[in-house]
């Protein structure tokens, strides 16, 4: 008789440029990551988690926060988004929450490089069950100043889940 079992894949960290990201008061404007393409991997899901810190003198109780992207088909992205490490500005809040799925909201106090960690969350559930071939993640936030300008204080930590037949 077999025993079907998780088993977790190697952690490596997303591509994405958060040191001395700036600040958007709509939380429209951030940064996307370099895809995670699952059609290689075949992961059943993905566990997300990571740290970011925040800037000098940020203002409190602001959020930073950190969005899942499908790719509709593999290869197409909805609105700006194109799988690549760079500066996006979404075209619209309406737009922001029918393709967004938040990964984790940060929430800020005054003080000054704060490291706040988040996850591990689930990447299929956020997606209802499935991951899609293709991933990217975007972060915004409305901390009033730039984020902490060390690249080493920002990590987005990807894990790959599987099942195994022992």
């Amino acid at each position: 008789m077999s025993d079907v079992k998780l088993a977790y894949g190697t952690a490596a960290d997303a591509t994405i440029t958060l040191a001395s990201l700036a600040t958007d008061s709509n939380k429209l404007t951030g940064r996307e990551s370099d895809a995670l393409v699952n059609t290689t991997l075949l992961a059943l899901d993905y566990l997300i988690s990571g740290k970011i810190t925040t800037g000098t003198s940020p203002t409190a109780s602001k959020t930073i926060e950190v969005w899942a992207v499908g790719s509709w088909d593999g290869t197409t992205y909805p609105d700006v988004f194109d799988g690549t490490d760079s500066a996006e500005t979404i075209t619209s809040a309406e737009i922001k929450n029918s393709i967004c799925k938040l990964v984790a909201a940060l929430a800020t106090t005054s003080s000054s490089n704060v490291t706040t960690p988040f996850g591990p969350v689930s990447l299929a559930s956020i997606f209802g069950g499935v991951v899609p071939a293709k991933v990217v993640f975007f972060v915004t936030h409305d901390t009033g100043v730039n984020l902490n300008s060390t690249a080493g204080n920002h990590q987005i930590r990807i894990l790959p889940v599987y099942e195994t037949v022992v």
